[in-house]
């Protein structure tokens, strides 16, 4: 019951937030379509700054500050950064160091990601499992990042996602982020008012992450891993294709499975739906069976990718199917 007055502001900061944001920043935080855009009008972004915001102001009333100080000094940066980002761009590599101070930060208080078979190599495999720990966390930062490009695709997910992580990780600070998220999804759902923007994308796929590394059993760890599979599962089998056809991966593109899904003619509501369900069917099945919900869960990711190809390859011509990006 003490976690119902937190969890109701965070939600209507969030809401005012966003409103706020997109009211009197629309003009400096405007997202202009590019090569990789699936809008075709300008629309405010950085509404991301509103859920964060939120979340940022409603944690203390459920974070002792011993656990609250690691989380804001580990995340404000990325923040910074991105809201730099959706305001005037920042250079890539700019964004990289960044995100390796997060990651590094991260590990630094928490620990790598849970990674036993490393044990026995000694100091070579905590460098190793260090080492890896922070190529992935900052991998699943750009992951979130590359997916916000549909109206309420990565909101949505990540909203289910740490839901779950909530529950699963026993973690009820997450409920916070979950009420936020749901005040923006008010605005960013198609038709998206506002969109969340590097600060927003990049802060998700940095908490989702942060969430995860506290857990050493592996069980648990690599088994919550999987809720991100829907949107993790989309970015490298979109990397695997590209890499295939000899294409740029570091150009602007819109040849992620939801980008073409979009294009052959369903709503930005239809696809963000299918894999929100996705990820509400994944959720189910790790908290029955975990560890066997995680490998269902592969597979049920896999199937959809699969059937994605074969609807695609009956609605979309072949030019624009396997035509590389410009």
């Amino acid at each position: 019951m003490h976690q119902i007055i937190p969890v109701t502001l965070a939600f209507l900061i969030s809401l005012v937030s966003v409103w706020l944001v997109k009211t009197r920043f629309s003009q400096q935080l405007l997202d202009i379509p590019n090569e990789r855009s699936s809008h075709t009008t300008p629309t405010p972004s950085g509404g991301g700054l509103g859920f964060i915001i939120a979340f940022a102001i409603t944690l203390p009333l459920l974070l002792p500050p011993a656990n609250l100080l690691p989380i804001y000094i580990i995340l404000t940066p990325l923040v910074i950064i991105g809201l730099i980002d959706d305001r005037q761009g920042v250079p890539s590599s700019i964004r990289y160091l960044f995100q390796i101070i997060t990651a590094s930060l991260a590990v630094y208080y928490f620990g790598a990601f849970s990674q036993p078979w490393l044990i026995n190599w000694g100091i070579l495999g905590s460098i190793v499992a260090i080492g890896l720990t922070i190529i992935a966390f900052t991998a699943i930062i750009n992951f979130y990042n590359f997916m916000d490009g549909l109206d309420g695709i990565v909101a949505g997910c990540s909203l289910v996602q740490v839901v779950f992580l909530a529950v699963y990780l026993q973690q009820p600070y997450l409920w916070l982020l979950a009420a936020a998220l749901l005040g923006f999804l008010y605005w960013n759902w198609s038709p998206a008012k506002i969109f969340m923007g590097d600060s927003g994308s990049t802060f998700l796929g940095a908490m989702i992450a942060v969430s995860l590394l506290p857990h050493k059993d592996p069980a648990i760890a690599w088994s919550g891993l999987a809720i991100t599979l829907p949107l993790l599962a989309d970015t490298i089998y979109t990397l695997i294709r590209r890499l295939r056809d000899q294409e740029n991966i570091f150009q602007a593109h819109r040849s992620h499975l939801f980008q073409r899904l979009q294009q052959s003619g369903l709503t930005h509501a239809t696809v963000a739906s299918l894999y929100i369900l996705t990820n509400l069917a994944i959720g189910i099945l790790l908290w029955t069976i975990p560890i066997t919900g995680a490998l269902v869960s592969l597979l049920l990711v896999l199937g959809n990718i699969f059937i994605g190809e074969v609807y695609l390859s009956k609605k979309l011509p072949e030019k624009l199917i396997h035509e590389p990006s410009k």
